[in-house]
């Protein structure tokens, strides 16, 4: 078996360099590097984890708590973009990921867990605010994703700003009696959302009736039926939507196609996301795009910089952009 020893006589250079080199130090010349990633592929070496682990006094391991009431897990669209991302950028600096998805949210129990295994980081990815363990007394650094604002080094959306670009844009085409399928409101991006609906639709002087505004719950494709089921049984229908979730808004479409109408020509349906699939629908549904590449790549930068002694707390929030497709029409 190849060992570092190896390493150091073919590239020249001592054992002590060469260790650096493998763990990543910054204080090692491209020179240096360079001679040594050469002779660790001519060599063929791959590097032991436990050895590595004693010389670096490191797990490598980084902990993902991933919590969700839908039950799809990662599948979603919106997660398991994010996830891969993150999952991506810490891949570069040798981590490897350990999930726990229990959907409890960091938990005693859970945190416990994560100690036992002696995790170097951990984010957070959805879970609810209401059972979380004091993170202050928490020996490993912690990032949240698609947390509320008051957690300290957190990482979402501008969730607010994407319901005034929706709500502006259905106004621009004329629009004045528009409803709004919510998301779970126990959940930070679908309240947030909600209160920047809310706000927009005052900043126009526009009246919202309260039957215009349905819980589609968890953001499925089923809560977005019945949701829009309940729209539909307004007497007098709104002309657009801005649904909270690309699901939800995929199940709203469907259902008015049932009830004999069409989107856009009868009513119009703006979503949130911008899921792979949004493009693809009939017609390609108009959104707002999340940028889901960074944040992920935001969390990793943020964690990251934590476990290297950065003591800074704050919050990353992330634009959002207005996609323009085929589910909106001007009056």
């Amino acid at each position: 078996m190849t060992t570092i020893y190896d390493i150091a006589e073919l590239s020249g250079y001592s054992i002590t360099t060469v260790s650096k080199v493998l763990n990543d130090y910054p204080n090692v010349s491209q020179k240096a590097k360079k001679k040594v990633m050469q002779a660790v592929d001519e060599l063929g070496y791959t590097p032991n984890s436990s050895a590595r682990t004693l010389v670096t006094n490191k797990s490598w391991l980084i902990g993902v708590v991933f919590s969700e009431n839908l039950g799809v897990g990662i599948a979603h669209p919106f997660f398991s973009e994010v996830i891969e991302s993150f999952k991506k950028h810490v891949e570069l600096y040798n981590f490897d990921l350990l999930f726990l998805s229990r959907n409890r949210g960091l938990e005693q129990e859970t945190f416990n867990h994560l100690k036992h295994r002696g995790v170097d980081g951990v984010v957070v990815v959805q879970a609810f605010g209401d059972n979380m363990v004091n993170i202050d007394e928490s020996p490993f650094p912690i990032v949240f994703i698609d947390l509320p604002v008051d957690r300290p080094s957190s990482v979402h959306s501008d969730n607010r700003h994407g319901s005034k670009l929706a709500v502006d844009h259905l106004v621009d085409l004329g629009h004045k009696k528009i409803a709004h399928i919510m998301g779970e409101q126990t959940v930070f991006a679908a309240d947030e959302r909600i209160k920047g609906f809310k706000k927009a639709m005052e900043s126009h002087n526009l009246a919202i009736p309260e039957t215009y505004m349905v819980s589609g719950g968890y953001f499925s494709y089923e809560g977005g039926r019945e949701a829009m089921i309940k729209l539909l049984a307004n007497q007098d229908k709104p002309t657009a939507v801005v649904v909270s979730g690309d699901m939800m808004a995929i199940g709203a479409m469907k259902v008015i196609e049932e009830a004999g109408l069409k989107v856009p020509d009868d009513i119009s349906i703006i979503g949130f996301d911008d899921i792979a699939i949004a493009k693809h629908t009939n017609p390609p549904l108009t959104t707002i795009k999340q940028d889901k590449e960074l944040i992920g790549r935001q969390a990793a930068i943020m964690l990251l910089d934590k476990m290297n002694g950065e003591t800074k707390q704050y919050t990353k929030v992330v634009p959002v952009q207005l996609i323009k497709r085929g589910s909106c029409r001007a009056l």
